[in-house]
C-alpha cells in the first residue's frame, strides 16, 4: 500500500459510480477505516454534499474492514440494508469511520466457516471537515460464500 500525505492509496472499486465520487480511505489499519467522501464533484444543486454521497461513504466505511480480511476466492460482502439520519447539511468533505476488533473478526470468520454466511451492524457518525456530527449511519453488512444458498 503507498500513502501520500493526504490519504491512503487503495485498490480501485469494483463499481464504477462508486470511483466517480472520489471517496477513498483518509487512514486505514487492520480491522478500521477512516473513509473520506469529497465534496467536490458531489454536491447537490444548492451545494453541499448530495444525499446520494453519504449513503456510498457510509457503505464503503462498514464494508472496509470486512472486505480486508475476507478470502475473497471463497466470501463477499453485500449490503443488506442502509439507513442515514441526516442532522444538517454538509458544506464540505465529509468522514466516516468503523472498525472491527480482532475478537469481531475472528467471530465472524468463525461464522463463515461454519455456516458460509455472517453480519454485523455498523453504526457510525458521519463528519464535516470541523468535526461537528451531519450524520448518523446504520449499515447491515452480510457475509456470504460464493456457494452460499439461502
Amino acid at each position: 500500500m503507498q500513502t501520500d500525505s493526504k490519504t491512503v492509496q487503495t485498490e480501485k472499486y469494483s463499481v464504477p459510480f462508486v470511483e466517480r465520487t472520489g471517496m477513498r480511505p483518509a487512514e486505514k489499519r487492520a480491522g478500521y477505516v477512516n473513509m473520506l467522501m469529497p465534496l467536490a464533484g458531489n454536491e447537490n444543486h444548492v451545494g453541499v454534499m448530495y444525499m446520494g454521497a453519504f449513503t456510498v461513504l457510509a457503505e464503503a466505511a462498514a464494508a472496509t474492514p470486512a472486505i480486508d480480511f475476507l478470502d475473497k476466492q471463497r466470501f463477499f460482502p453485500i449490503i443488506k440494508d442502509l439507513y442515514v439520519d441526516f442532522r444538517k447539511p454538509a458544506s464540505s468533505d465529509v468522514t466516516a469511520e468503523y472498525s472491527l476488533s480482532a475478537d469481531d473478526i475472528a467471530a465472524l470468520q468463525a461464522d463463515l466457516e461454519r455456516k458460509g454466511s455472517a453480519g454485523y451492524l455498523a453504526e457510525m457518525q458521519i463528519k464535516d471537515v470541523s468535526g461537528e456530527t451531519v450524520a448518523e449511519a446504520k449499515v447491515t453488512v452480510k457475509l456470504l460464500s460464493h456457494g452460499f444458498k439461502k
